[in-house]
Parts: C-alpha cells; structure tokens; sequence
C-alpha cells in the first residue's frame, strides 16, 4: 500500500539515524519498525559486548596512538612560546 505519512520530529530523526548506515532502505525501516511496534515481530535479541582485560605497560587513559600528537602540540607551543618572545 503507498501512503503520505507526516512523522513528529522526534521519530524523523530516529528513521534519519538509522538510515545513516546505509544498511536498508527507508521503506524497510518504517515496515521493520511497524511490525516491531505492533507486536509481529520480536527484536533482536543481541549479544552484550564484554571487554577482557589484559596487563599493559601503560597506565589507564594513555593511548600510545596519540604519542605523535603529543609531540606535534608541544612543538606547536614551542614555536608559539618562541615567536612571542621575539
């Protein structure tokens, strides 16, 4: 069946979000969230997502991919520390 459908703001941007992965169509979206709403379909049950630990060298909130970084905002404050002091 093809319908006008006028959407509050709120469900817009829910249907907009879940159309940004690209993954279905708008059509598949609004039919896979009718069916969940009305009870014909069960949601996805999914499986929680655990984090193992592991020992590390480094402490909690050190991220070794940032270390270049680091070092290009401290040459950047040299060079600004150095550029008004002349």
């Amino acid at each position: 069946m093809r319908t006008t459908l006028t959407l509050d703001p709120d469900i817009a941007q829910h249907l907009r979000q879940e159309l940004a992965s690209g993954k279905k169509s708008f059509k598949e979206v609004v039919n896979e969230r009718l069916r969940l709403g009305f009870g014909l379909k069960k949601a996805k049950q999914r499986t929680p997502f655990r984090v193992k630990a592991h020992s590390s060298a480094y402490q909690p909130g050190i991220d070794p991919a940032k270390f270049n970084q680091l070092v290009d905002e401290l040459e950047v404050e040299e060079f600004i520390r150095k550029s008004q002091s002349r």
